[in-house]
């Protein structure tokens, strides 16, 4: 396969990445303090957000990743993204006016509220190490790789550090504005181009009639029967909803964007829009890989699919623009990830040390733990190598760290009764559970635990455990405070009647409804 760009289709990804530089030094300027530099001032609107959400979770790897599944293993990777779309509906009703309501800068921070600091600064370090070690590095390589198909002339390691200087230079100028308003524009590049490559082999095929022709039905099913190897259907609702719970609930490099919202309301259409955009997802993404079973039926090399069919498919000009979209993932993914890092360090543990810094001196110092992150990243990248498959990496190392910090949230959202004993019982012994399962995958032991979507969800539910019954002892926060931290019905209630005096088509609720049925009518016909 020839992967040789024209002079138009090069001076479109030049111009496309001189352009989102630029953007960050636009920002630089807009920015007096730690607030304007980590939050965009708080004065985000639906758009931006529920882009930059779609825009940040969707990365290279996610691009390259689907259409192999989609061409290989069927339809079922979709149940990552319907899922997601219900979780941002919970995240929006439950956890969202608790965040805002506090006015945090990091997610970690809540549980300080709800907890104490040692168990903020537990979260806040694996938060760290996740984002540094998957979102960032992981991007990082797959990125690599697939440019290096490209640019064959170029070393992987040199590659990397070009992405890396790139979406650092204008993350470290422009903060969270830069960060979110370079995802927007990324996302509407991204949904376009991913549109296009559908088109096209689409008309390539002539129809899904030659699909059917040549796979089973099977391949064509979303949820999976009980005996799937991979994704039997209750691993659904247990390990992949979990995933998704500290994804898009949890997770700093994410709900970072819903931090950012004018209000309340513009922080949960976001979510809402987000949860649309990612319905797309099976048809301009999987789709794809299904109509390259006809086009290209010997492939072998699932990661080839993606970048073949844009050289094979696509005239000038639009091949330039689609790339562009690629590198617009990576991106807007090193770019969100870059930005929490530095928002978790400056705010959790260096605003810890120096109580007294001023909010300028905080914003520089977010800006140099930027630079550093970079770096740290490019050194790990290429050990991502070292693991068999990327997929397996990326998953596995969420399903080893997420369930204990999970169950901090949800129990301390929800449980009124739980404490700061039952959390440090929690995270010790579910750290412990997280380093054993570390202990036996890297060790080749035969142990043979199961299906780690399975797995995840006992870890979840033993800390969950762990955290009541330690709440049996020590004390609990007073009720004026927890009146601010733990959900309660009385909470619904207030929403209710505050939606009854907005316009119906207003009311994010009804939002979540429809995405709901969508979502139903989707699973019915696959």
């Amino acid at each position: 396969m020839d992967f040789n760009l024209s002079t138009l289709d090069l001076s479109i990804i030049v111009f496309y990445l001189l352009f989102v530089v630029a953007l960050g030094f636009y920002f630089s300027k807009k920015h007096q303090n730690a607030e304007d530099y980590f939050l965009a001032g708080r004065n985000l609107t639906w758009p931006i957000i529920g882009f930059s959400l779609f825009a940040s979770n969707m990365s290279s790897n996610s691009l390259v990743g689907l259409a192999g599944a989609g061409y290989k293993d069927g339809f079922s990777v979709y149940s990552y993204e319907w899922m997601a779309v219900i979780v941002l509906i919970i995240f929006a009703v439950f956890f969202l006016p608790f965040y805002l309501k506090n006015k945090i800068f990091t997610i970690p921070e809540y549980l300080e509220k709800r907890y104490n600091y040692a168990v903020r600064a537990y979260a806040s370090l694996i938060a760290i190490v996740l984002n540094i070690l998957v979102d960032i590095a992981a991007t990082l390589y797959a990125g690599g790789l697939v440019i290096n198909l490209i640019f064959p002339q170029f070393a992987l390691w040199q590659i990397i550090v070009g992405l890396a200087l790139i979406a650092g230079l204008y993350t470290i100028t422009g903060g969270l504005s830069s960060v979110m308003y370079t995802d927007a524009i990324q996302a509407v590049i991204l949904i376009l181009g991913s549109a296009c490559i559908t088109w096209f082999a689409y008309q390539e095929i002539g129809g899904w009639d030659a699909v059917y022709a040549i796979t089973d039905a099977a391949h064509f099913d979303v949820m999976k029967p009980i005996d799937d190897p991979n994704m039997p259907w209750p691993s659904v609702f247990t390990g992949v909803l979990l995933l998704g719970m500290y994804f898009w609930g949890t997770n700093q490099y994410i709900t970072q964007r819903t931090l950012a919202s004018k209000n309340l309301r513009q922080g949960q259409w976001g979510a809402m829009f987000a949860g649309f955009l990612k319905l797309s997802i099976l048809f301009i993404m999987i789709f794809p890989g299904a109509f390259a079973r006809v086009i290209y039926p010997d492939m072998t090399e699932m990661d080839m699919i993606y970048p073949t069919m844009l050289f094979d498919l696509l005239p000038t000009g639009l091949l330039g623009l689609v790339l562009a979209g690629l590198i617009a993932a990576m991106m807007s993914s090193l770019d969100s990830g870059l930005n929490s890092v530095s928002t978790l360090i400056t705010m959790d543990f260096i605003k810890k040390f120096k109580p007294d810094a001023s909010s300028k001196s905080l914003m520089n110092m977010g800006r140099i733990v930027t630079a550093i992150v970079m770096v740290i990243a490019i050194f790990w990248a290429p050990q991502i190598g070292h693991f068999e498959k990327l997929w397996d990496y990326l998953q596995n190392t969420l399903a080893w760290f997420c369930p204990p910090i999970v169950a901090l949230f949800v129990m301390g959202l929800f449980f009124k009764r739980t404490n700061t004993t039952g959390a440090i019982l929690s995270i010790i012994v579910g750290f412990l559970l997280t380093a054993g399962l570390i202990g036996i995958k890297m060790s080749g032991s035969d142990i043979v635990l199961g299906n780690f979507l399975y797995v995840a969800f006992w870890h979840f539910l033993i800390c969950c455990g762990l955290l009541f019954v330690g709440s049996f002892f020590g004390e609990n926060k007073a009720e004026t405070e927890l009146a601010k931290l733990v959900w309660s019905r009385s909470e619904f209630t207030e929403e209710t009647a505050a939606l009854k005096l907005e316009p119906w088509y207003t009311n994010y609720r009804y939002h979540g409804l429809a995405l709901i049925i969508v979502v139903t009518i989707i699973l019915l016909i696959y």
